[in-house]
């Protein structure tokens, strides 16, 4: 007679499209509920050992089910981008392709584990189904280090990132380890060691912990921050909230990434503008610049000493500012999709700056999800985004998971400003 075990197995099997949803489900549920409000450590670590646990226990068949919906939980939001180009049409084939990419490297990591446990059967009959549990875990530590198309968002111990649970690596081990000898010996006896991964749940994040350093929230869509006609309105605006920043005494105001869509060295009255206002406060903006035919998205950095500093962007995004494929292929997608838009340039030296004796590392949007980014271990970071391409959705809550994650993993406090979303600090601090 089958055991429990088997008969659990056994439905997982004929079931791999349920099994699989349920996987990326609870695997995906940290998201939805921070992005709800809801903040609950302990659910959070039930949803990810869940998750886990149906991973480790799945067949090649639920391991695509599995990645195909984890990419569409995830990242669903990245179609959205299509509507800022009039090709709402196209968020269908976005986003299912999306999951379909997903979908085929989580079934190429069940399968390679299936095919190396035939190859050692013979060796190892008697310690069955150990093989594949271990490779199926050895699968999911790699996953963080494999990025589709250049793009490095999904990172599966990012759902312990407000749990009780740590996502360093070795504690990360440690979960997965625990997984395999609980399904491997049937029993809960080996629960208790996951303690040795215990970690205080994480503060939230917080608005306004620092009151030295001003960070501008913006509300400006993406059609209106490129409209020519729109922007002498919107930049009376930022100004006025530098010229706020002043009054309350902050020796440091931030303003989102491009919060001047121009080339702001060609833009002379802009420029004399921010120059004066930086003789009382230290002004950290995004804005453009021209280098040699080519556009760099850049942090413009104005000291009160009367420096003026700017720090170009690393990391590109994917297609948004750079096409990961061949050249060849490249050209024709810029031009299909693009209307010819030439790819911005990215820096190849990452830039840190001081504010009144205070380093810090520069990072725009996507950048400061980057593991380069935190080469160092940098203390402090200031970020500038611009979420109005994927609002509303669940973006800004996995990017602000993610930004505690590098937070929590290199110890630095982010500050982060953002246009279209609420800004907001990160200090690596535990209750």
């Amino acid at each position: 007679m089958p055991t429990p075990r088997h008969n659990t197995r056994i439905t997982c099997q004929k079931h791999p499209l349920l099994c699989g949803f349920a996987a990326a489900l609870f695997g995906s549920l940290f998201i939805y509920l921070d992005y709800w409000h809801i903040r609950l450590s302990a659910a959070d670590t039930l949803f990810g050992l869940f998750s886990m646990a149906l991973l480790l226990y799945g067949n090649a068949r639920i391991w695509f089910f599995a990645g195909f919906f984890f990419g569409l939980f995830w990242f669903w939001w990245i179609g959205r981008s299509f509507i800022h180009y009039q090709m709402a049409w196209a968020i269908p084939f976005a986003v299912f392709s999306i999951a379909l990419i997903y979908g085929a490297l989580f079934w190429g990591i069940a399968k390679l584990s299936e095919r190396a446990e035939k190859l050692l059967q013979k060796y190892t009959c008697s310690l069955l189904p150990l093989p594949s549990l271990i490779l199926k875990s050895l699968g999911l530590l790699g996953m963080s280090y494999i990025h589709p198309l250049s793009f490095d968002w999904f990172k599966p111990e990012l759902m312990f990132v407000q749990s009780y649970l740590g996502i360093e690596k070795w504690q990360f081990t440690l979960i997965l380890a625990v997984l395999v000898l609980s399904l491997y010996r049937r029993t809960l006896l080996f629960v208790p060691l996951l303690l040795l991964a215990w970690q205080p749940a994480p503060q939230n994040a917080t608005q306004t912990s620092d009151r030295k350093i001003v960070l501008v929230t913006t509300h400006t869509p993406v059609e209106a921050k490129w409209d020519r006609s729109q922007q002498p309105a919107q930049f009376r605006r930022l100004l006025q909230k530098i010229d706020r920043a002043i009054e309350a005494n902050a020796s440091t105001v931030v303003l989102p990434e491009t919060a001047f869509p121009v080339y702001l060295e060609r833009t002379p009255w802009l420029y004399l503008a921010l120059q004066t206002r930086a003789q009382k406060i230290n002004i950290i903006t995004g804005a453009l610049y021209w280098e040699n035919g080519t556009p760099r998205n850049s942090t413009y950095i104005f000291h009160k000493n009367g420096t003026i500093e700017r720090a170009n962007k690393v990391v590109l995004v994917p297609f948004g500012e750079k096409n990961p494929l061949p050249d060849f292929l490249s050209e024709w997608v810029n031009k299909v999709f693009y209307d010819g838009a030439v790819d911005y340039r990215a820096d190849s030296n990452i830039t840190d700056y001081m504010l009144d004796n205070v380093r810090y590392r520069n990072a725009i949007c996507f950048e400061a999800t980057s593991k380069r980014l935190y080469k160092g271990q940098p203390k402090h970071m200031i970020v500038l985004s611009n979420n109005g391409w994927f609002v509303p959705s669940t973006e800004p809550t996995l990017q602000r998971l993610l930004l505690q994650y590098y937070s929590k993993k290199y110890g630095t406090i982010i500050y982060h400003a953002v246009n279209m979303s609420p800004s907001y600090v990160i200090a690596p601090t535990h209750h």
